[in-house]
């Protein structure tokens, strides 16, 4: 079994590239590119169940706009109700 010796700087390296790749990873993690979602798309987008979805809509955290029966969300709103967490 063949024995390797991290130094200091190697250790520097490691952290330099780590760092860099995590700021690329959070600088390209973008939204949805769509204006408005459906329903099944914000569930997962929050990781939330369908009776949790409904209260959000029930008692006005999340603005809807219902079409042709099928209710729509605006991504915006989904983004101040994250940032407000």
């Amino acid at each position: 079994m063949a024995v390797e010796i991290v130094t200091k700087e190697d250790l520097q390296i490691f952290k330099t590239e780590l760092l860099s790749e995590l700021q690329l990873m959070i600088n390209s993690k973008t939204g949805p590119t769509k204006k408005w979602l459906r329903s099944p798309e914000v569930r997962k987008l929050l990781n939330i169940s369908l009776g949790t979805l409904q209260n959000l809509r029930i008692n006005g955290t999340l603005k809807t706009q219902k079409i042709g029966g099928i209710i729509y969300y605006d991504y915006s709103e989904i983004e101040k109700l994250l940032a407000g967490i």
